[in-house]
């Protein structure tokens, strides 16, 4: 007999081999209903597999996250199976669940089309309805790798021959189907109800472009179809918001294939929000305490040795370039050329913290086939900071940091968060005892602050812990900004010094910060939330002033004069073409304010003001219009 403790806190004895599911069947029916797998402990299992040992059992559901990767990577299992009654020529790779939604790689001699889709879409219904049991099995790896090389998976053999000899695995069947596969699952097709294949892209084999490339097959499932479909509602809604569409249309970027792919071309009108970003960003770095910096672009192939990137960052960095026989790199980090500026000269510790700021261009390396617009780049200009102090200041400079995060991201509009704390990864340089601190800093920080965060064990960078800070957009999609990093490791290898209080040197600690991330990343991220209508503050075009007709058009000059003397950012339509057409124009480019000049507002030296989506304000002096756009325009207001 074993103890299995419910979720009401009721502990009951069962026989050992009793499935969860017959548990919570008995026990607790109604939360059965939902349930796609349970927890035992902290381990995830099937309903179905028998119980061997005591522990507190719990339901996982849909409304877990554990559930909704379950679920979906069981619709992933789902999709293959049809892809193999389909196609039975189809070998199958890897088919993980993904953010809102899963994929399967698979190696098929035609090319899925459209049609394919819905025959693999119908497909899945029809083994759905059979509501065909999933079971788990384990075997020694021998016994596996004969299996799926009788029945030509090669590409689930040489994730086989990947692993340790005598090592047992565990496989899946549902049906005739049968997959590799960790689990766990739900307990039949038969959940699986409410799903939606959408796209077909191309994927190399382990993401490396010297393997084969394979068709990779999207699809997103929910459990409940009011969510799938409000799903699908944004997935079109994005497609509309599109920053590559929206900055083609507005003429805000470009990217030019004989300049190179992941190098942006910022136009007049994305130069000039990038403008307004910059000068917003410089103005509250200078109120918070902070100097500016600027550094080259190349250094020395040394510096990066130094700095430990050549030994833990080379695959994102560029190959060096030989000067006077020298080897000089591109620079993907900006940290290094602080780190000089803070050793040019003895310092004291009355100077801590030290704050130094820098819009720096940096360079990656990213394989052609994941840059997006700007969104994944290959140049790019970080909103970068450095902030040297004492052990004894640490704490307080990431509270500040956390507050400045805030401020700055619900400047533009963003007020939901993920906050990952991310510990020591297996590829790390520095001392145990360093990093605990500098961990531990981190998280009192948070927890000070109160704010919601979740480890994310092994996914700190080399030399120390962070706190990476998400948004979410209007279309419920997190994006990766801020992130705030402790580093020991840099300051030891540059022998960073400081006098202390007591005469002696001392090192000091060096915390890496970035608010909005890439300005190219942060823009394409603000397009698409604005839907490239961006509120007055940040519009390269204020206000546009139509005459209704060209007898009207020396008033509407003046009229522009005068808002440009204002530091309106002003147009002028003067173009011969009728008034509706100037309208639908206007509102096309997205321009906050319209100002429509006609007899009767030249009789009463007025304007009639129209407002982005809104339409006809009214009619009011110029004086009137300029005050109510300052208005605007000082608050940062975010009506677009």
């Amino acid at each position: 007999m074993i103890k299995i403790e419910l979720s009401n806190s009721k502990t009951v004895e069962i026989e050992s081999g009793t499935s969860a599911k017959d548990i919570l069947k008995q026990y607790l029916p109604k939360a059965l209903k939902n349930a796609l797998a349970a927890k035992l402990d902290d381990r995830l299992i099937e309903l179905n597999r028998p119980l061997q040992q005591s522990g507190k059992l719990a339901v996982v559901s849909f409304d877990d996250e554990a559930g909704r990767e379950i679920f979906r990577h069981s619709s992933s299992h789902l999709m293959a199976q049809a892809i193999k009654a389909l196609f039975p020529s189809a070998r199958l790779a890897i088919g993980p669940p993904i953010e809102d939604g899963f994929y399967y790689d698979i190696d098929l001699d035609q090319t899925i089309r459209s049609d394919d889709l819905s025959r693999i879409e119908e497909k899945m219904r029809q083994l759905s309805q059979e509501k065909l049991s999933v079971l788990r099995e384990e075997l020694p790896k021998k016994e596996a790798v004969k299996l799926f090389s009788d029945m030509n998976e090669i590409y689930k053999v040489e994730i086989l021959n990947g692993l340790d000899e005598g090592e047992t695995v565990s496989i899946y069947r549902q049906g005739n189907f049968v997959d590799l596969c960790r689990g766990p699952h739900v307990p039949d097709t038969g959940k699986i109800k409410h799903f939606k294949l959408l796209s077909v892209a191309g994927a190399y084999w382990r993401g490396d472009e010297k393997n084969k490339m394979l068709q990779r097959i999207y699809g997103t499932s929910y459990a409940k179809k009011t969510d799938m479909d409000e799903h699908l509602r944004l997935l079109e809604e994005a497609k509309k918001r599109d920053h590559r569409k929206l900055g083609r249309e507005l003429e805000l970027f470009s990217i030019s294939e004989d300049i190179g792919a992941g190098l942006i071309l910022w136009h007049p009108k994305g130069s000039q929000i990038r403008h307004l970003i910059e000068q917003f960003w410089k103005d509250e770095h200078f109120k918070a305490g902070y100097e500016l910096l600027y550094s080259p672009h190349i250094a020395k192939l040394d510096l990066w040795r130094t700095s430990g990137h050549v030994d833990y960052y080379k695959e994102n960095m560029y190959a060096p370039m030989l000067i006077d026989d020298v080897e000089y790199q591109l620079k993907p980090m900006n940290c290094p050329f602080h780190i000089e500026v803070f050793k040019s000269r003895i310092r004291s510790y009355r100077e801590l913290p030290i704050r130094w700021a820098e819009l720096g261009t940096v360079y990656r390396y990213e394989r052609s086939g994941v840059l997006h617009g700007m969104l994944r780049v290959r140049g790019f200009t970080q909103d970068d900071a450095h902030i040297f102090c004492r052990p004894d200041q640490l704490e307080n400079e990431i509270l500040a940091l956390l507050d400045f995060t805030m401020f700055f991201l619900k400047t533009f509009g963003f007020e939901e968060y993920r906050i990952y704390l991310s510990t020591r990864p297996g590829k790390s340089v520095g001392s145990g005892e360093s990093w605990k601190l500098a961990t531990d800093a981190l998280e009192n920080a948070l927890k000070i602050r109160k704010m919601d965060y979740k480890i994310d064990p092994g996914e700190g960078v080399f030399y120390g812990p962070k706190i990476d800070i998400k948004i979410r957009d209007v279309l419920k999609r997190y994006w990766q900004c801020t992130t705030i990093q402790v580093d020991f490791n840099n300051p030891e290898r540059f022998k960073m010094e400081y006098i202390g209080e007591d005469g002696h040197t001392h090192q000091p600690i060096m915390v890496h910060r970035a608010l909005l991330g890439s300005l190219e990343r942060f823009f394409g991220i603000l397009i698409e939330q604005y839907s490239g209508a961006f509120p007055v503050w940040l519009a390269p075009v204020q206000a546009t002033v139509i005459p209704i007709t060209e007898r009207h058009r020396e008033f509407a000059r003046k009229y522009f004069d005068l808002l440009r003397q204002a530091g309106i950012r002003a147009q002028l339509d003067g173009r011969n073409e009728k008034i509706g057409y100037k309208i639908r124009e206007g509102e096309m480019q997205k321009i906050p304010y319209m100002l429509i000049i006609g007899d009767k507002e030249i009789e009463q030296d007025a304007v009639s003001v129209r407002r982005r989506r809104e339409g006809d304000i009214g009619a009011m002096t110029l004086a009137e219009f300029i005050s109510l756009i300052r208005e605007e325009i000082k608050g940062k207001s975010l009506l677009t």
